[in-house]
């Protein structure tokens, strides 16, 4: 896929067809072979550009519109169907050439093994790199049932990458007691909450070049139930947005971002869709630079 190809389904509203001029550039990675319960977060993507067309263009929070800044929609990757290898490769590929035109990627999930090949692109880009994540799991496990491609793994790969101190993850409310043990050791790990402690974090971080993660089921279920591991006990979406909010009013150098695990099929009120979609909308103008 070019990168400057323009998608011929739905697109992200407001989206520009002018690659080259764009700040940022939304695309989708429809991929869910490793999913360890619920399948359907392959059609999360399209599903979070259609009902986008129901948002606002302006975003009263940050008193800011998406007419303030371009972006381009790449649409979904070509990714082959039943091969995590390969389409994990075509992800980091497919980044790396973002990062090259100094595009801000922003990733459409998907299951959460698609974060792990765009961290080794930003962090091939940005060796002082540090990850915020959120999510209702911590994803560290070194493999599930025998198998390091999961998408209970990316972070524990990232550490081992990256240096766990480098990760910093908010909201946690579910793993195995091997991963709560490494996380505790290695990990910058704020488990259960998210506004408050990342409140206290986002000072440290300042000067870093950033990538923000986010698991949509770090939301409770009554919030986002379209997800494949739904996990009760979590944050509102007035907290998830607050925590956007928060990144953006610190100016940090966040150099990419992406929202993963939408499974559209488990949610028909569509409430799941439209918040990821909300949460995109104030990625897109609190954390990318605006054309003025």
């Amino acid at each position: 896929m070019r990168l400057d190809q323009a998608y011929s389904g739905n697109v992200f509203i407001c989206s520009s067809e002018d690659y080259a001029k764009s700040k940022a550039v939304i695309y989708g990675m429809p991929m869910d072979f490793t999913v360890s319960f619920r399948p359907g977060s392959r059609f999360g993507p399209p599903r979070i550009r259609e009902v986008s067309i129901g948002l606002e263009e302006y975003s009263p929070y940050l008193d800011k519109s998406l007419n303030d800044i371009t972006y381009f929609d790449a649409g979904d990757l070509l990714l082959p169907f039943g091969n995590p290898a390969r389409s994990l490769d075509v992800i980091q590929e497919y980044v790396q050439g973002l990062l090259s035109d100094n595009k801000f990627p922003l990733g459409l999930g998907g299951e959460h093994l698609c974060s792990w090949p765009i961290f080794q692109a930003v962090y091939e880009k940005y060796p002082d790199l540090a990850i915020i994540h959120f999510d209702a799991h911590a994803d560290l496990r070194e493999s599930y049932e025998g198998e390091p491609l999961s998408h209970s793994t990316p972070l524990r790969k990232a550490a081992e990458l990256m240096g766990g101190k480098n990760i910093y993850q908010f909201g946690i409310r579910s793993g195995s007691r091997e991963e709560w043990q490494y996380a505790r050791e290695n990990i910058n790990f704020y488990p259960f909450e998210v506004l408050e402690p990342l409140k206290q974090v986002l000072p440290s971080l300042a000067g870093r070049p950033v990538y923000l993660t986010i698991d949509i089921d770090v939301l409770d279920p009554s919030a986002a139930p379209g997800t494949g591991t739904a996990e009760p006990g979590g944050i509102t979406s007035k907290e998830l947005l607050g925590a956007v909010h928060a990144i953006a009013a610190a100016g940090l150098n966040v150099v990419g971002a992406d929202v993963v695990e939408v499974a559209p099929v488990y949610d028909p009120t569509e409430q799941t869709q439209i918040v990821a979609s909300k949460v995109i909308r104030e990625i897109l103008l609190g954390l990318v630079p605006t054309d003025k």
